[in-house]
């Protein structure tokens, strides 16, 4: 389950635990109750991993080094 507000998950385990909600939703054979939890969490852990990767790509814009030693915003493509 998504930690309480205040409480930390790190992207990785984060990543992990929405893997398993896919994988466990993807061989069908949870109630429908059971599965509409797991989508809700999956739904919740996207949202945080999202957020945390958003805040991975600003502080990566923010770091870029131009010549001449300035820092200034990038843009940063990731490629897949």
């Amino acid at each position: 389950m998504v930690k309480e507000e205040g409480e930390a998950i790190a992207f990785e385990d984060a990543l992990k635990r929405l893997e398993a909600i896919v994988k466990a939703l993807g061989a069908g054979n949870l109630s429908l109750e059971a599965s509409l939890k797991m989508f809700q969490e999956g739904m919740e852990l996207c949202k945080l991993c999202n957020k945390k990767l958003d805040e991975a790509e600003y502080k990566v814009e923010q770091l870029m080094e131009q010549e001449g030693g300035e820092l200034s915003v990038e843009g940063f493509e990731v490629n897949e």
